[in-house]
């Protein structure tokens, strides 16, 4: 099963390279067809259609293949799960392959909802990068994953404590694709790009599906560390990160919704927000504390 994990795994990189590649052929062509449309005149020919045609059949198909990647690294996920007897989410490699398909599965939900492909262009890299990182820590350590160390052992809460988290890393990082988009147009917009008031609502519609995985994710971890080590919260380095994570995104929810704050300003807390959800993400590199076994051990 783990042979058919990895495999499910490569798969997935190379349909979501594929598809990333098709998004930016598609989103350049359009944008040249456009440039050229303007630069013609309204009373000009309209040359831009065949291009823009063209372009809206390979973002299609793109995102027909970053389903297919969707569907090979969620294999590769439940491949693992009957490999461990336990959820993948107990060390680093198993962690980036499970932030991908979070990132994958929030990206698909809200490109249906808005049918907003142009989102995909920062997070369909941000899931690639993670399966990079997997991929890195395949090629120095093995693959196989040991006995789960004693604060571990908790098949339920293993499972159920990183899923939500990995839910909302996944809608958070969509919520930063939305904002950065945002950020990188003037106000009046952009052609080729969304318009700056759906960006904004794509931003704030994430977070709120988001930060309640991760609330749920700080009460479920101060659970286990009752049952693990005693204590409900001990100020452990990454509980704490994952605490000013939490009021990151609160000061966001708060600003928008008690003082209006909308737009850039809503979109540059949005930025601090992912900061330190990654910072959250890759503290054991540098934290230590009570969660450094889930570092680089494999």
């Amino acid at each position: 099963m783990f042979k058919m994990s990895e495999y499910a795994f490569i798969a997935s990189v190379l349909a979501l390279s594929l598809a990333l590649v098709c998004y930016v052929v598609a989103f350049v062509s359009a944008r040249t067809g456009m440039s050229r449309m303007q630069l013609a005149g309204a009373g000009g020919p309209s040359i831009s259609t065949p291009r823009a045609g063209w372009a809206s059949a390979l973002a299609t198909y793109g995102t027909l293949i970053v389903w297919l990647s969707f569907v090979f690294v969620s294999a590769s996920l439940v491949f693992r799960t009957i490999a461990l007897g336990h959820g993948p989410f107990a060390n680093m490699y198993e962690f980036s392959v499970a932030f991908s398909w979070g990132t994958l599965g929030a990206y698909l939900y809200f490109e249906r909802k808005y049918h907003l492909r142009t989102l995909g262009l920062i997070a369909l890299p941000i899931a690639l990068a993670m399966q990079g990182y997997a991929l890195y820590l395949a090629a120095t350590l093995p693959t196989t994953s040991d006995p789960l160390v004693p604060a571990l052992q908790n098949n339920l809460l293993l499972s159920v404590h990183v899923a939500v988290a990995i839910v909302a890393y996944g809608t958070f990082s969509v919520a930063f694709g939305a904002a950065l988009l945002y950020l990188i147009q003037p106000a009046e917009g952009r052609p080729g790009l969304p318009k700056p008031e759906i960006l904004d609502e794509i931003s704030y519609r994430a977070v709120i599906v988001g930060y309640p995985f991760l609330t749920l994710t700080i009460v479920l971890g101060a659970v286990w560390a009752e049952q693990a080590w005693g204590t409900y919260w001990g100020w452990d380095p990454k509980e704490t990160a994952s605490l000013v994570t939490w009021l990151i995104y609160g000061a966001y929810l708060h600003a928008r919704v008690v003082r209006g704050w909308t737009g850039r300003r809503a979109a540059g807390l949005l930025m601090i927000g992912f900061l330190a959800t990654l910072f959250t993400y890759f503290g054991n590199y540098f934290f230590g504390g009570l969660h450094s076994y889930a570092g680089l051990s494999q």
